[in-house]
């Protein structure tokens, strides 16, 4: 499926959630009103005058504002208190974060994993979490790819090849990619909020068993053991609303895994291992239940599987999969034969960038791929990890040396300039981290600019586990480094996007972006017309003026009357005021923005690295990531 398509239903299943949630929250207020009423007696009173006049329109309204209030609480102090995005949803799972460059040869394999699929899709490397389960399962959890992170039982790791763990990964990058994990994490706390009333009547019914016998708390218990019953309603509604909205998301994401990889076998592969493992997909963690919708399979037993399960059956999913599957769970290759066909890639030597040639069709290209990556990029990936010296991957996995690196990687080609950078750091960076820094110049005194976004992603997750102060202290000398000359270039403001607002949203909950009303093109132009001369100003013209290139690419969205802003219009902050405008875009209207931005690159027929890194950091702005930039002169990896 087409991936803005893919991203315009997800943004559907939000509003169809919310009308679920009505439809269930107002089941619930007509049954535990009809509750009080029985116990006050008032049907009986009642009984032979009309229907209306029989209820307490009073008390009515009285109980429906309690309901609208507990279950409003609820739900509310569930999603708060998973604000910190997939990390809190972990750790409510009992995961154990892995750190880069584990000695454990399985967790090592499932982080090279991760790496790959995160570098081939554009998107910042995620942490991984193992959860000491022996089910076999998986789950992405986050509110955008920024904080998004990437759990995996013990099963999973020590028993599906690297094929397989590919293709479980690929089928999350796909929740990560189209945007279910915001909408898993709401879900969470809906139904948290409407399973609040059980709870209360259980502590009601708790109460009353320790008090004395009387009417009044006969009464209470009555109360309490019906809202328990209610309690069990909407449990009963919660199952339904998540296997409405999870079910056809999950067929999609064993598709988008197939793409990916262009290798049907992983995923079914790991499907069918769910299938011949006495162990299945089951979790014994209690928070399972909550988070069932998010796993990769069937966490919880299902009685009734048709009505209430998350996942289709194993059986169609692999049939999906595997057309001509003959109904056998048994994996027919050797786990050591698909080991040894990707394990570890041989140092090449690096092509090439890419430059020049048809640079409208690179673009284009890019687009066609946004959060689709194919068997190629992930080719990609691996020749680009390959490329990257061992202990510049050594230094981004370590929390000391990939805070030097980050350091390194802003350091200016002018000496004067770079004198200044280093006096800076010198003075204000740990001694530790700066003496780092030094080793890292010693043997690298530049680094291949096609490799630098690559690289400070790797670096992401392991600076996502600094202290809160040590990473004020690690963005303040970021904001240093950039403005030691006084201005900020167009890989500063790369950076910035891609790196310092990812770990913003995760330490400064108040920077994070949040979700936007939908518009159309016509009502955010002032905003296009920034970025696009942004885009135009960034790159070199040649043949034509940037005023036409400007009224080109403004055209093309229909809005050829907006006028070009004038470049001290063109701040820092006037840039990323309108790239989180553009953010509510439609989806669908997504790509129309993204091709004018690759006419503005492409006028003068050349696509510079410089260029591409900033229309990349543009399309990840807008949740819309795209594959790394073509090796060859190929205009499509």
């Amino acid at each position: 499926m087409d991936f803005f398509r893919s991203q315009d239903i997800a943004r559907r299943n939000t509003t169809r959630l919310v009308v679920l949630f009505l439809l269930s929250l107002i089941s619930l207020i007509a049954i535990t009103n009809l509750l009080i009423l029985f116990v006050l007696g008032t049907f009986a009173e009642t009984i032979n005058a009309p229907l209306f006049q029989r209820v307490d329109w009073r008390l009515f309204a009285y109980v429906s504002v309690a309901i609208l209030a507990v279950v409003g609480f609820g739900s509310l102090f569930k999603i708060v208190s998973l604000a910190g995005g997939g990390a809190k949803v972990a750790e409510m799972m009992q995961g154990r974060l892995i750190l880069p460059g584990s000695e454990e040869l399985h967790e090592q394999r499932i982080l090279n994993v991760v790496e790959e699929m995160a570098i081939a899709a554009g998107t910042p490397v995620p942490p991984v979490y193992v959860l000491e389960e022996q089910g076999i399962n998986a789950f992405a959890a986050g509110y955008s790819p920024a904080d998004a992170v990437i759990g995996i039982t013990r099963g999973a790791i020590n028993t599906l090849s690297r094929d397989e763990l590919q293709g479980v990964i690929a089928h999350e990058f796909s929740h990560i990619l189209h945007g279910d994990m915001r909408l898993n994490i709401r879900l969470i706390g809906i139904l948290h909020g409407i399973m609040v009333l059980g709870i209360m009547g259980y502590y009601l019914v708790r109460t009353t068993g320790h008090s004395r016998r009387s009417k009044d708390s006969s009464n209470i218990a009555v109360v309490g053991i019906g809202l328990m019953i209610i309690g069990y309603a909407g449990t009963f509604f919660g199952n339904l609303i998540k296997a409405a909205v999870s079910r056809q998301r999950e067929f999609l994401a064993d598709a988008s895994a197939v793409q990916y990889t262009r290798n049907p076998d992983g995923i079914a592969n790991a499907l069918k291992r769910i299938g011949s493992s006495s162990a299945g997909s089951l979790l014994q963690n209690p928070a399972t239940s909550e988070i069932s919708h998010a796993l990769f399979g069937e966490g919880v037993p299902r009685s009734f599987n048709a009505l209430f399960a998350t996942h289709p059956p194993l059986e169609q999913r692999i049939r999906r999969i595997q057309p001509n599957w003959d109904g056998s769970f048994e994996v027919s290759h050797t786990k050591a034969a698909s080991e040894a066909s990707t394990s570890g890639t041989a140092k090449t030597a690096r092509r090439a960038p890419l430059t020049a040639l048809t640079a409208l069709a690179l673009t284009d290209s890019l687009i066609a791929e946004a959060g689709r990556p194919q068997e190629a990029n992930l080719a990609q990936a691996r020749e680009i990890l390959a490329s990257i010296p061992d202990d510049l991957i050594k230094a981004a996995h370590n929390p000391f040396s990939a805070r030097a690196l980050v350091y390194c990687l802003l350091l200016d080609s002018d000496s004067d300039t770079r004198g200044k950078q280093l006096a800076l750091l010198e003075e204000r960076a740990d001694p530790a981290v700066y003496d780092t820094l030094q080793q890292l110049l010693a043997e690298h005194s530049a680094i291949d600019e096609t490799l630098r976004l690559s690289l400070a992603n790797l670096c992401l997750p392991v600076l996502r586990q600094l202290s809160a102060s040590q990473y004020e202290s690690f963005r303040s000398n970021l904001d240093a480094l950039m403005q030691a000359d006084g201005r900020i270039s167009l890989w500063e403001w790369v950076l910035q996007r891609v790196i310092v607002q990812p770990l913003d949203s995760v330490f400064m909950p108040e920077h994070r972006l949040r979700p936007q009303a939908h518009h159309a093109l016509r009502h955010l132009a002032s905003s296009c017309a920034v970025l696009l001369a942004f885009v135009v100003r960034a790159g070199r013209q040649q043949g034509q003026s940037a005023e036409q290139t400007y009224a080109q690419a403004m055209a093309s969205l229909g809005l050829a009357d907006e006028a070009m802003p004038a470049a001290e219009r063109l701040s820092i902050d006037a840039i990323n005021q309108a790239l989180n405008a553009l953010r509510g875009l439609k989806p669908l209207q997504k790509p129309a923005f993204l091709k004018a931005c690759a006419l503005a690159i492409a006028a003068d027929g050349v696509a510079q690295t410089q260029e591409l890194e900033v229309f990349r950091a543009i399309a990840a702005s807008l949740d819309c990531p795209l594959p790394p930039i073509p090796l060859s002169d190929s205009p499509s990896s």
